[in-house]
């Protein structure tokens, strides 16, 4: 009797351990499931916050720094300075700009360089788009005002990703005034926008400069200052 009441405790205790093997894996189960799940770092969630478009330019250029030399001397006869005035800027990084001008005898000659950068702007727009937009708001300040006449657009090909000339003419008042012949060359290369005026009048009894020789001039300075961004 007392043997098999022995054996029978042995056949429970052996089927007990396994038993209580299971309970407790169960139970560490259980206890993963209820722990709180864990929180991301900051460094992962600022990684996952949206980010603006990269550029393709992040500085620009001297503006009086894109435009030789030579091609002063030849569009602008006795500048004043060979090296251009800069009109300075508070953030040289988005915008520079720079001006030449010259009187050789009657005949008066200007030119007019400005770069503007854009960087991408979240909810705003890439750097791109806001330069394009730009782009044709400088278009727009020529062909939308009367005031200017014989407004000649067109576009140029081969210069940056687009390019617009515009030829035109106005009448300044005043002791110095008389009739301007000019033209607006507007280029975007990506993120930069560049613009150049090119004008010209003659004093006293002087005859004004041709159409086709103010819009050579302009071109041919927008070519050289789209180049000189880099």
């Amino acid at each position: 009797m007392f043997h098999s009441n022995l054996t029978a405790r042995r056949a429970l205790a052996l089927v007990a351990v396994p038993a209580l093997l299971v309970t407790g894996c169960l139970g560490g189960g259980d206890d993963d499931a209820k722990a709180p799940a864990e929180k991301p770092s900051a460094e992962a969630e600022k990684s996952s916050e949206p980010k603006p478009e990269p550029v393709k330019f992040s500085e620009l250029p001297d503006a009086c720094k894109t435009v030789p030399k030579k091609t002063i001397e030849d569009i602008v006869p006795e500048a004043e300075n060979e090296k251009g005035k800069n009109l300075k800027s508070k953030d040289t990084d988005s915008y520079t700009s720079c001006l030449w001008s010259g009187l050789d005898e009657y005949d008066y000659r200007s030119l007019f360089v400005s770069l503007r950068r854009y960087d991408s702007v979240l909810d705003v727009g890439s750097g791109d788009d806001r330069a394009a937009r730009s782009a044709t708001s400088e278009v727009e300040k020529i062909t939308g005002d009367k005031a200017n006449k014989k407004v000649e657009e067109k576009a140029l090909k081969d210069l940056g990703d687009e390019a617009t000339t515009i030829g035109f003419d106005t009448e300044e008042k005043g002791d110095d005034g008389g009739d301007y012949r000019n033209q607006r060359v507007v280029a975007r290369t990506a993120n930069v926008v560049v613009v150049v005026d090119y004008s010209g009048t003659g004093f006293e009894d002087a005859d004004n400069p041709k159409a086709d020789e103010i819009r050579k001039g302009a071109e041919k300075a927008a070519e050289q200052v789209v180049a000189a961004v880099k």
